[in-house]
C-alpha cells in the first residue's frame, strides 16, 4: 500500500506539474499575442501619421510653388512696365534732342549763309 500510495502521489505530482506548465505556456502565448497586436497597432498608427504628414508637406509645397510663381510673374510684369516707361522716356528725350539739334543747325545755316550775289561793297 505504501508503494501504491507513493505511485499515486508521484502521478498526481507529475500531473500537477504538467498542468502548471501548460498554464504558463498559455500565459506566454497570450502575452506574445498581445505584444504583437500592440506592435501592429503602433505601426498602423505610425503609418497613418506618416501619410498625413506627407500629404501636409505636399500641400504646403504646392502652395509655396504657386506663391513663388505668382510673385515671379508680378515681378516680371513690373520690370516689363518699368522698362517700357524707360524706353518711352528715352525715346521722347532723344526725339526732343534731335529736334533741338536740327533746329539749331537750321538756324546756324540761315545765319551763316552768304548771298550768291555780290554785295555793293565788294566791288
Amino acid at each position: 500500500m505504501k508503494i501504491m500510495s507513493l505511485i499515486i502521489t508521484l502521478v498526481a505530482a507529475t500531473a500537477l506539474l504538467a498542468l502548471g506548465q501548460e498554464g504558463t505556456v498559455e500565459e506566454v502565448k497570450q502575452g506574445a499575442k498581445k505584444a504583437g497586436e500592440t506592435v501592429k497597432n503602433g505601426l498602423e498608427t505610425a503609418g497613418k501619421k506618416t501619410k498625413e504628414a506627407a500629404e501636409t508637406v505636399g500641400e504646403k509645397t504646392k502652395e509655396t510653388a504657386e506663391t513663388v510663381g505668382r510673385k515671379t510673374k508680378e515681378t516680371a510684369q513690373t520690370i516689363g512696365e518699368k522698362t517700357k516707361e524707360t524706353t518711352r522716356t528715352a525715346h521722347r528725350k532723344s526725339k526732343k534732342a534731335s529736334r533741338k539739334a536740327k533746329t539749331e543747325t537750321s538756324e546756324q545755316q540761315s545765319t551763316n549763309q552768304t548771298p550768291n550775289t555780290p554785295s555793293p561793297n565788294d566791288r
